[in-house]
């Protein structure tokens, strides 16, 4: 009996906790609130607009600033942009329009200005404005402006403007403007401008500017202005401007200037080579160029000046101020009988 007593007791209070927060969560879809001890602080069933402690609501609407632990079950209305949520965000997508603190949501977490903290998000985390402090998408991460911090995108992430900080997108990374710090793409990496700090791309990695410091590409590594550093590739690497460091490319690299030690696996190219070039094909000067240093590949091809040591099976430059040792050698500036030597060449 004692027993059966105490059964009904706990449905009657189970019952009765059920029927205030299906009551709550009436309140909260038109707009209201169910407040302890006030409307201020304490514990809030509904759509408290302001309100300082624990905090459960369907759906927010026209929130203006709740400091603590906020819980919602929807994403918030589109009128709800100007809220400021301080402390934790859950539910199966919170948001809001600043939210500072810890947002984890089921599904995801998306702010229209800026999101700062612990941001996570079962599919993804999102922001109109910046992102900063720890960002985890499950599928991705992204900001209109700037990602700050410890980025990780399940298949990628991006920034409008700048990402900055730890960047590993399982399939890619980019940024609008710069991407800078340690940079980590399954199959790539871009910014728009410049990438800075480790940069690894799985296929490639990539700026429309500059890329600085260790990169690393399974195929390819591009810039539009300047590579340097320590640029590894599978396949190749090339810089608009200037190619700058220790290159080591699977099959060839190449710029306007290429400088520091390169190894291409068939070709190192340029119209200005200064340094150690290394090929297993062909260290090739265009037309008008210059190579400086020392060159060392099966086919050694200036058309333009060489000032320093070649070694190869074939030598060819316009003008020596150095030494060319090989099989073939040829000088085109030089006296008639003197153009072509074996063993060695130089300019009489």
């Amino acid at each position: 009996m004692h027993r059966t007593k105490v059964f009904k007791s706990k449905w009657g209070i189970a019952a009765g906790l059920i029927l205030f927060l299906i009551s709550a969560a009436n309140q909260a879809l038109f707009g209201q609130s169910f407040d302890i001890p006030n409307k201020k602080w304490g514990l809030s069933f509904g759509n408290s607009p302001e309100f300082t402690g624990l905090r459960f609501n369907f759906r927010d609407n026209q929130v203006r600033h709740i400091r603590g632990v906020n819980i919602t079950l929807w994403q918030p209305r589109k009128d709800n942009k100007d809220s400021v949520i301080d402390g934790i965000s859950f539910g199966l997508i919170p948001g809001g329009g600043t939210l500072r603190g810890v947002q984890i949501g089921i599904l995801g977490a998306s702010a229209e200005k800026s999101m700062s903290g612990i941001n996570i998000g079962g599919l993804g985390v999102g922001c109109g404005g910046d992102v900063s402090g720890i960002n985890i998408g499950g599928l991705g991460v992204g900001a209109g402006n700037d990602m700050i911090g410890i980025n990780i995108g399940g298949l990628g992430m991006g920034a409008g403007k700048n990402l900055r900080g730890i960047n590993i997108g399982g399939l890619g990374a980019g940024a609008g403007e710069d991407i800078i710090g340690v940079n980590i793409g399954g199959l790539g990496i871009g910014a728009s401008r410049n990438a800075q700090g480790i940069n690894i791309g799985g296929l490639g990695a990539g700026a429309g500017q500059d890329m600085i410091g260790i990169n690393i590409g399974g195929l390819g590594l591009g810039a539009g202005r300047r590579l340097a550093g320590i640029n590894i590739s599978g396949f190749g690497a090339g810089a608009g401007q200037r190619l700058t460091g220790l290159t080591i490319c699977g099959f060839a690299a190449g710029s306007t200037e290429v400088l520091g030690l390169t190894i291409g696996g068939f070709a190192v190219g340029g119209e200005f080579l200064k340094g150690i070039h290394l090929a297993g094909g062909m260290v090739h000067v265009v037309r008008g160029g210059q190579m400086v240093g020392f060159a060392a590949s099966p086919f050694n091809y200036f058309r333009g000046s060489q000032n320093g040591l070649a070694i190869g099976i074939v030598n060819y430059a316009f003008r020596v101020k150095g030494v060319q040792i090989g099989l073939i050698n040829f000088v085109r500036d030089n006296p008639k009988y003197l153009k072509v030597l074996p063993v060695m060449n130089t300019s009489f």
